[in-house]
């Protein structure tokens, strides 16, 4: 980073007027240098080439957007995020509300559906928003503005009538949110992440952190793990159809539906994160009954994906036999932490995670429609907490 970068005033550095400092959008991450792109994103296990793992995925219905903030040809400021039409009913619970809206979008198809332009990604975990870490502080809040501004032009132009920001994680960084709330951005609810810190050294010590019910449950469901193979594997082969099944099925089952994965998805992961990716495969006999795709960097394990059979999966506890699994991976190869994603996140507390909450943002380009979407807001907020359904 250039030392002209420290030396500016922060007024200098982000007037609208600086010819060094320009906010752009562009509609693929290939035309970014994935170590430019990293550099702001320190610590992340999602980094450029998972993001370009999900681009190429084909996932149907998204467009993929990447906004960035550059100054002196140097990237300072970057969020990925994507362009749908969402359907506002995404995140109801299954019931008689959601089956209302189900019903009318029969007669009109149109109903609560937006044009959506989000900063975020419906495949991370969170919505980090990245800065060079020689960006000060002091400066973050009026780079974050740049990049807003640039990416709310896009929106309008793209013909975006609701713009949002997807999942920030708490404490959202300072001097961003009285950004968008100047904006007349409303808050809402997201599914909190899960994680668990490693802080045992076996898993007997591991169980021993848990209440003696839970202890005494987990030994129990486990008691059929002798009869379980399970294989860690880094392509999937010809058990790539296996898994996809698996896959649509465990999103069946789910009571909350958004991005639709493929199978170039679950490819790409594996083959553009080499020596940070796998999936760990269980059998029965030679019969495939769960699989579970994982990525990883150096002290993190993020579990992306648990599917399987639901009726024979459950007859072997492969869910918690999983979560056993991953935490023994961790000691295995020195991870400190396990996280373990937003759904069903009560059970996971439970079994000794920890919750970080995530908050969601949006606006309307109409200013009674937003007034309108903020007061029923409550009733869209996010909520997939309840039992495991895989």
């Amino acid at each position: 980073m250039q030392q002209a970068l420290k030396e500016r005033s922060p007024e200098a550095e982000v007037s609208s007027d600086t010819s060094s400092v320009a906010a752009m959008i562009v509609p693929s991450i290939r035309m970014l240098d994935r170590d430019d792109w990293n550099a702001c994103f320190p610590g992340e296990v999602e980094t450029y080439d998972y993001l370009l793992a999900v681009e190429e995925a084909g996932i149907e219905g998204f467009e993929w957007r990447y906004a960035v903030v550059r100054e002196d040809d140097e990237i300072v400021a970057a969020m990925p995020a994507f362009l749908c039409s969402y359907a506002l009913e995404t995140t109801l619970e299954a019931g008689r509300l959601r089956k209302a809206v189900e019903g009318i979008r029969r007669i009109f198809s149109g109903f609560l559906k937006l044009r959506l332009a989000c900063l975020g990604s419906p495949c991370t975990e969170t919505a980090s928003i990245g800065f060079h870490p020689d960006i000060a502080q002091s400066r973050r809040p009026a780079l974050f503005t740049e990049l807003l501004d640039a990416f709310e032009a896009h929106a309008r132009m793209e013909g975006c009538s609701l713009m949002a920001l997807k999942d920030l994680s708490y404490p959202i960084p300072s001097g961003v949110e009285p950004v968008l709330s100047a904006r007349g951005y409303a808050e809402i609810g997201g599914l909190p992440t899960a994680w668990m810190d490693i802080r045992f050294g076996t898993i007997d010590a591991y169980f021993a952190t848990l209440s003696t019910a839970t202890r005494k449950d987990m030994r129990r469901k486990l008691r059929s793990r002798h009869e379980v193979r399970v294989e860690y594997r880094t392509e999937f082969g010809d058990l790539l159809p296996r898994v996809m099944q698996l896959y649509r099925e465990t999103r069946e089952r789910s009571g909350l539906q958004f991005e639709e994965l493929t199978p170039a998805y679950f490819e790409g992961v594996l083959k553009g994160m080499p020596g940070r990716s796998f999936c760990a495969m269980y059998f029965v006999g030679d019969e495939l009954l769960a699989a579970n795709l994982l990525i990883h960097d150096e002290d993190r394990l993020v579990d992306k994906f648990f599917c399987m059979d639901g009726q024979k999966g459950r007859s072997y506890n492969l869910y918690y036999l999983s979560w056993c699994a991953n935490i023994e991976y961790c000691l295995s190869h020195g991870m400190g932490r396990y996280q373990s994603g937003q759904a069903y996140y009560r059970n996971k507390v439970r079994l000794g995670s920890c919750l970080t909450a995530n908050a969601m943002y949006f606006r309307h380009s109409n200013s009674l429609l937003q007034f309108i979407l903020r007061t029923i807001s409550p009733l869209f907020a996010a909520d997939d907490g309840g039992e495991v359904q895989g």
